[in-house]
């Protein structure tokens, strides 16, 4: 005889780790946020797009070199032989699981640029993934929010993302003292890097190396630095480079030229030609307090042209990022087209809100039923079903209890569970075609005739929205 009983022996199944379950409150919080960002992004002027999950691998090697073939979940069809094959011989898969959007969005761009009305302005709320090692902010799958601005190479169109993001940050709740966005410009950068001398060909590099550098000690980053042939003297021109910070209001950039620094002073020059247009049109969307000028400031990816910016909490925590990647889409290509645009994650802005208490009860994100039907006896039960259908066809949220039960009190406390806005109570009166409908919040009753029951229901409705 087999020991153990049967349901002790069957399988115990998890999500993958560094994925997540959303149960119906937790995807409640998450359509928040989706919806804020959604809200936002058609406020400001942008149409949402989406792609496949799935890409060809090539699409992501083309922009990235082969290296990120192994930052990626691979993909192949175990029905086709000849990617089988290829998978157990070592080889690359066709196919990989989308880690990013921007690849797709220039994919999408220049398969139909000169049919595209100018300027696009794009956004999506796509899943990602990375097969990396999770932690905290960071998953194997993730939601994030890419907005986009395309065929406009002014700085009024940097300033236009800039301005979707702060709006959406507010919305949230958040405010300038809790976040900044950090702005630097990739020409700045490769300034530093001519000064020095430094190759072409390993500029890349340097990006890698600067994007570590917040993470790093000043001995880390010299060392880090000579591995790829920074001298003793250049690391120090580069530390002095990567330091500076400011305000991106125009009347402090005379302040760079006060410092004694010959060094400083010759980047101030550039700085106030770079970003004096920037900070007039930050200033004029009155979101220049969000924003700092910081020359750490370099996102790794190779792609990025000009203004490139992070937006930080708390000084530590990275919500977002983004910048100007002009020629992307004729490397793809398309025409040579002037873009910007930014990303920002689900997980780690998630994190921010829940531990700034500016989530509310998992709960209260969930939609409110308009109405609770409940049966005070048998005869009503009888005519529930039609009457609940009758009352969802003119689009009206409706619960109903699936207990025998008749006890009306009851019945009443499954309502406010519920968190249902009315109860309709169908009882003695229904063969007068008369029903009770009660106010939940006030406790206000009153008898109702059925077939003007959604007349009366709708100004209600409309009143606890007012109120919410």
């Amino acid at each position: 005889m087999a020991s153990g009983s049967p349901k002790s022996q069957l399988p115990k199944f998890q999500a993958p780790k560094g994925t997540r379950d959303f149960y119906p409150q937790d995807l409640a919080v998450r359509r928040y946020i989706e919806g804020v960002w959604r809200s936002v992004s058609i406020n400001h002027g942008f149409d949402e797009i989406d792609g496949p999950t799935i890409e060809h691998l090539d699409l992501y090697t083309h922009k990235s070199g082969p290296g990120i073939a192994s930052e990626l979940f691979q993909v192949f069809s175990g029905k086709d032989e000849e990617q089988v094959a290829a998978m157990r011989a070592g080889g690359l898969a066709p196919f990989a699981l989308r880690p990013e959007f921007t690849p797709t969005l220039a994919r999408m761009v220049a398969a139909k640029a000169n049919s595209l009305p100018m300027p696009i302005k794009w956004f999506a709320i796509p899943s990602h993934f990375r097969a990396e090692r999770p932690q905290r902010g960071r998953l194997r799958e993730f939601m994030q929010w890419n907005v986009d601005f395309l065929g406009d190479d002014s700085p009024r169109a940097d300033a236009e993302v800039i301005a979707t993001a702060v709006a959406a940050l507010e919305r949230l709740g958040l405010n300038s003292q809790q976040v900044k966005l950090r702005i630097n410009d990739r020409f700045l950068v490769d300034e530093a890097l001519g000064f020095l001398e430094y190759p072409p060909d390993r500029w890349n590099d340097a990006y890698a190396l600067f994007d570590r550098r917040a993470k790093q000690t000043e001995s880390e980053f010299a060392k880090d630095a000579a591995s790829i042939g920074f001298s003793a003297d250049d690391t120090r021109h580069l530390q002095l480079f990567l330091s500076m910070k400011g305000s991106l209001s125009s009347h402090e950039f005379e302040n760079w030229h006060k410092k004694s620094d010959d060094e400083t002073e010759s980047v101030s020059v550039l700085v106030s030609d770079r970003f004096g247009k920037l900070a007039d049109e930050l200033t004029s969307l009155r979101i220049a307090d969000w924003c700092e000028l910081d020359l750490s400031i370099v996102r790794g990816l190779a792609y990025y042209t000009g203004t490139v910016f992070e937006i930080i909490a708390d000084g530590e925590r990275a919500i977002a990022g983004g910048g100007r990647y002009d020629k992307l889409i004729e490397s793809f290509g398309g025409p040579p087209m002037p873009a910007c645009g930014f990303g920002m994650g689900d997980v780690v802005l998630a994190n921010i809100l829940n531990d700034k208490g500016l989530l509310k009860s998992e709960m209260e994100y969930l939609p409110r039923p308009h109405a609770f039907v409940i049966a005070a006896n048998d005869e009503a039960a009888a005519n529930l079903p039609g009457i609940v259908s009758r009352l969802r066809r003119k689009g009206f949220h409706i619960r109903h209890s699936y207990k025998t039960t008749r006890h009306v009190g009851k019945l009443l406390g499954d309502a406010n569970k519920a968190r249902a806005l009315t109860a309709v109570i169908l009882g003695d009166k229904l063969n007068e075609n008369t029903v009770e409908l009660k106010d939940l919040a006030s406790g206000e009753q009153r008898d109702v005739n059925l077939d003007q029951l959604p007349e009366v229901l709708r100004p209600l409705i409309d009143r606890h929205a007012l109120d919410s």
